[in-house]
């Protein structure tokens, strides 16, 4: 029987905190499994001074980390699922997705308490998300946006050596480091809505690897999948990614599934935003359907527009 596992991450702080919680996990449960990580760099771990929507994004984050995959080098990828492209390479599936943390977005200005219905006029704040920017815009049409890129840690840093007002960053990731303590106040999903699979991890296998997807079984969380398919399923039928505004949020309560989404325009002074419920059952159906209600309403326009302009 075979004794070790081998992980693929990143080499960012919370891709490495992603990776040992992961580790941790199958340790725990698999006493004499020997659990390895092996470090690979991504093409958006390279290019780090250009806007993640001018570059593209065509797995920027996972495309080499399933080349090995692929290669038989790794055992499984562990990503930030809002990382993951809605279609999987062939030879390759979404195993495990694991319990999701607290999907909102964190304001990390000057001052404790701060929102962004507080920050004064005309602020600067930076993102590196056109789904942030358009509606941060559309909440406070005065602020001014800028570019920001980098891990979480070195986005924190630029934003205490510089003149901005405030930064936003996923609270998952800020939490997980134990960086909480500079976050101002949480933005809740019903000002801004979250990136497809926030919060969530992904891990990734080879089809044929079943040691390692029965090793990773017990990190699969029900409730979690069901909602990131249906969110998945909807960015996929929008065709959407990085370089559009789209966001979405789906639960589980009481058996129902709830799906929310918006898409809107780069500058936000339109925001379509629609919310169905469903079958838990079906997840891939409530995307589709949401999807379809969301072009119906414009946003197929909105998109072909910011496409258009991007060519």
């Amino acid at each position: 029987m075979k004794k070790n596992i081998i992980i693929g991450s990143r080499g960012s702080d919370l891709a490495l905190w992603q990776a040992h919680y992961v580790k941790d996990a199958i340790e725990r449960k698999n006493r004499g499994i020997t659990v390895e990580i092996k470090l690979i760099k991504t093409k958006g771990d390279k290019i780090l001074d250009v806007a993640l929507s001018k570059i593209g994004d065509k797995g920027l984050f996972t495309k080499e980390l399933e080349n090995e995959l692929l290669a038989g080098s790794i055992d499984i990828a562990v990503h930030s699922l809002k990382d993951l492209e809605t279609k999987i390479p062939d030879g390759l599936k979404l195993s495990v997705v694991t319990k999701r943390h607290n999907v909102e977005d964190a304001l990390i200005a000057r001052d404790h308490g701060v929102t962004i219905d507080a920050l004064r006029k005309n602020a600067i704040v930076a993102t590196g998300s056109l789904r942030r920017r358009s509606q941060l815009q559309h909440l406070r049409p005065d602020i001014k946006v800028v570019d920001l890129r980098g891990n979480v840690p070195t986005r924190i840093n630029r934003f205490t050596n510089s003149d901005w007002d405030a930064i936003i960053l996923a609270c998952a990731g800020v939490e997980r480091l134990n960086l909480k303590k500079h976050i101002s106040s949480y933005i809740p999903v019903a000002s801004i809505l979250p990136a497809v699979g926030q919060g969530a991890l992904g891990i990734e296998i080879k089809e044929n690897n079943q040691f390692a997807n029965d090793i990773i079984q017990p990190l699969h969380h029900g409730d979690t999948y069901i909602s990131v398919t249906a969110e998945r399923s909807l960015l996929a039928a929008l065709q959407g990614g990085c370089q559009v505004p789209i966001g979405a949020y789906a639960q589980v309560e009481s058996g129902t599934l709830f799906l929310t989404a918006m898409v809107g325009t780069l500058d936000g002074r339109r925001i379509i935003r629609r919310t169905i419920s469903g079958n838990k059952e079906e997840p891939e159906q409530a995307g589709k359907k949401l999807a379809q209600e969301l072009n119906d309403a414009g946003a197929g326009k909105i998109l072909e527009a910011i496409y258009n302009s991007n060519r």
